[in-house]
This record gives C-alpha cells, sequence and structure tokens, in this order.
C-alpha cells in the first residue's frame, strides 16, 4: 500500500504540470500560487510527503518525494520550491508527538509549513509553555501555509540559555498562520512565486507541547528520521527542484532551437553546431548529476535502513551529489541560455524565467561550499565541522 501510494504522488505531480504551466505568469505577477493550485496541491499530498504515519502522513521515502518535487520544478520552479520547502519541514514534524499531531492537523492531515529553521526568534518559559517573539525571514509559501515553523533560542531573562558553553539552547515552536504578521519583503530576482516574506510573530503563547527540540530523539520511529540522515533527507528534495528546472530549461531550449534564429543569422538555432554541443553538454550535466543523487542517496538510505554501524561515507556521499547536483543544474541552464542569444531575454520564452529561478535556488544552504569542504574531511578521513554528517 505504501508503495502505491508513492507511485501516486509522481503520478500526481505529472497530473498537475499542465495546471502548473497555466498558472506561470499569475505566479509572477501576484507572488504567490493561486488559490485553485495550491487546493490541488494539498489535495495530492505534495505539501507533506514526509509527514509521519503515526500522524496519517505518507512518509514516502526520499527518493520518491525527489521525484515528485523535480516534475514539479520541471513544470514552474517557483512551485516545485513552494512543495520541497512544505515537505522538508515536514520532516521535523517527525520529532513531534503523533497525538499531538493527529490533534493539531486533523483526519485525515491537512498541514503545509513555513518557516524556518534559523532560530531568529526567542521564547521565554512561561507556566504551559512558552511566550514567543521575533522576526524570521524567507518563509515560501507562507501565503498558502497553515502552520509556521518557528526556531527560537530559549531565553533565561535577557540572555540565551546555554546548553553548553559554546551552544546555546534551541527549540521548534509551532504557531497558526493567523498568530503571524506577513511583512511584505519578496522583491527579488527569481523564484517570485514563492511569495518567501518576512514574518512576525509578538508576544505568542505557544502550548509546550507544540514545541520540540531537533537535540532530542525523535518521536516518528522510521528510517526517515534517522538523526544522521536529517539534512540528507531534508534537501533530496532541493536538489530535485534544481534539477527539475534544468530539465525545463532544457527541454524549453530545444523547442525554441527548432523555431527560432537570432538578429545575426537566418540559421535556426538547432542547425548550428554551436548549439548542439551545448545542449548536448547540458543534457549530460544533469543526468549525470541526477544519476549521482539517486545512486548516492539511495546509497545513504539502504545504510540507515539496514542498520550500517557508520554510515559516514554514504551520508557524505549523498550531502556532496546534493550540492554538486544544484551547482550542476545552474551550468546546465547557463549553457542554453546563453546558446539562446537574444531570445533567452523574452519573458515568452521561459527560458529567462528558469535561468533567474536556479540562480536564485542555489543561494539555498543546501547549494553552500562548505557542504563540499565537509564532504571532502570526510573522503579524507577527518571530522567534518558541521551537522548531519
Amino acid at each position: 500500500m505504501a508503495e502505491a501510494l508513492s507511485h501516486d504522488v509522481v503520478a500526481a505531480a505529472r497530473h498537475l504540470a499542465p495546471q502548473i504551466r497555466a498558472a506561470s505568469e499569475a505566479l509572477e505577477t501576484t507572488r504567490q500560487l493561486p488559490s485553485a493550485l495550491v487546493d490541488a496541491l494539498a489535495a495530492a499530498g505534495l505539501f507533506q510527503l514526509y509527514l509521519p504515519q503515526a500522524m496519517g502522513g505518507l512518509e514516502v521515502p526520499p527518493l520518491t518525494a525527489f521525484r515528485a518535487i523535480e516534475v514539479l520544478s520541471q513544470a514552474d520552479g517557483a512551485v516545485g520550491w513552494c512543495a520541497m520547502i512544505a515537505v522538508a519541514e515536514s520532516l521535523f514534524l517527525g520529532w513531534l508527538s503523533p497525538e499531538v499531531g493527529r490533534t493539531l492537523f486533523g483526519h485525515p492531515p491537512n498541514v503545509c509549513m513555513a518557516g524556518s529553521l534559523r532560530p531568529e526568534g526567542k521564547a521565554w518559559v512561561v507556566e504551559g509553555g512558552y511566550r514567543v517573539q521575533g522576526r524570521w525571514d524567507f518563509a515560501s509559501g507562507i501565503n498558502h501555509a497553515n502552520w509556521l515553523m518557528c526556531t527560537c533560542v530559549v531565553m533565561d531573562g535577557d540572555r540565551p540559555r546555554q546548553k553548553a558553553a559554546d551552544l546555546l539552547e534551541t527549540r521548534v515552536l509551532l504557531v497558526p498562520v493567523t498568530q503571524a504578521t506577513l511583512v511584505d519583503t519578496w522583491a527579488v530576482v527569481g523564484l517570485c512565486g514563492t511569495g518567501s516574506q518576512d514574518f512576525v510573530v509578538d508576544n505568542v503563547f505557544v502550548p509546550a507541547s507544540h514545541t520540540y527540540s531537533l537535540a532530542a530523539s525523535p518521536q516518528a520511529p522510521g528510517p526517515l528520521y534517522h538523526p544522521r540522515l536529517l539534512f540528507t533527507v531534508a534537501w533530496t528534495p532541493t536538489v530535485a527542484n534544481a534539477l527539475g528546472m534544468a530539465r525545463g530549461a532544457i527541454d524549453t531550449f530545444i523547442e525554441l532551437a527548432s523555431q527560432v534564429h537570432s538578429t545575426s543569422s537566418t540559421t535556426l538555432l538547432r542547425d548550428r553546431p554551436l548549439v548542439q554541443a551545448r545542449v548536448a553538454e547540458a543534457e549530460a550535466m544533469v543526468r549525470a548529476a541526477r544519476a549521482y543523487v539517486c545512486e548516492t542517496v539511495g546509497a545513504a538510505w539502504n545504510a540507515v535502513c539496514t542498520g550500517l554501524p557508520d554510515p559516514s561515507q554514504e551520508i557524505a556521499q549523498a550531502r556532496l551529489a546534493i550540492t554538486h547536483g544544484m551547482h550542476e543544474a545552474v551550468r546546465a541552464v547557463d549553457l542554453v541560455f546563453h546558446a539562446a542569444g537574444t531570445n533567452a531575454v523574452y519573458r515568452k520564452h521561459r527560458l529567462e524565467r528558469y535561468f533567474r529561478d536556479v540562480h536564485t535556488a542555489v543561494q539555498h544552504a543546501a547549494g553552500l561550499h562548505a557542504n563540499i569542504e565537509n564532504a571532502g574531511k570526510v573522503l579524507l578521513g577527518l571530522r567534518p565541522n558541521d551537522l548531519g554528517w
């Protein structure tokens, strides 16, 4: 049954592709997903793929989430991004009590998260819970989210509480989106349709049961929530978003190349040797990067599922593949964008959208060069200085 549902979410993503493409201009101008599209994505479960089964979720394996987000992103990068963020944040609900999750999200569950892992707020312990105050940025999909992930530093009076000499105590608090104030900051170069606004939570009470610490053991028992896999699983949909956009850009360019020429020549783009070489290079980049991600994420997943005592090498390879794949996606889009010449700057061809969106997406933490450095440390037998390795 679980396997059938896993296949269904990828098929559902493909089914929604025409609706997503039809909403393309509205996404760009309104800077958010249309309500009809939000409803369709939610009905297909595409915002909560990692939600624990104990809360009524699908709890799909990471490569299933990869394929679903890849398909959405091929149709539109911003839609894929919003789904990716919601899916990644549904993973962290594995640290919440299942009973609380069932109460908060309903039967069947309806949860679409926005917010941040970054501890940009402050939480004071009060009777029964916490009093929260803070401002968070980059809350992708907040216009259609119903819950906010508010990561805070726990305070003792006016000072942060220390867990160790150099480590502050942090906690994730779940706040209904209706208790936050949105701040319109999203004037950006790419991923405009994600509506990744700032939000403010001002003196809001959050019951203790609606909070959790990622430093504690997960409440959900499955391998998806294995602490060593945390960022591998969370960021597998992130690289899917980038590679999906690259696939969309290549497909768009191939269609374009059979129809147009440039201002300096009447020869169709597809009939030029340089263009032929560039599209082949881009194709090889995307396929190779995708294969590396699928191989290594699959190996890391299998290592944890089979109880391998030390999956460090498998996790390092997967983390490296994720960051590498994001940058290869950018390189591939750049190749076809420049091969299109002046045609690429026109919005009617959609290539410029993929170009802007993928260059924005690679700024995500999953694309940081530090991930490559840490993978190199593991490969060299050294200790990385980051989480999730």
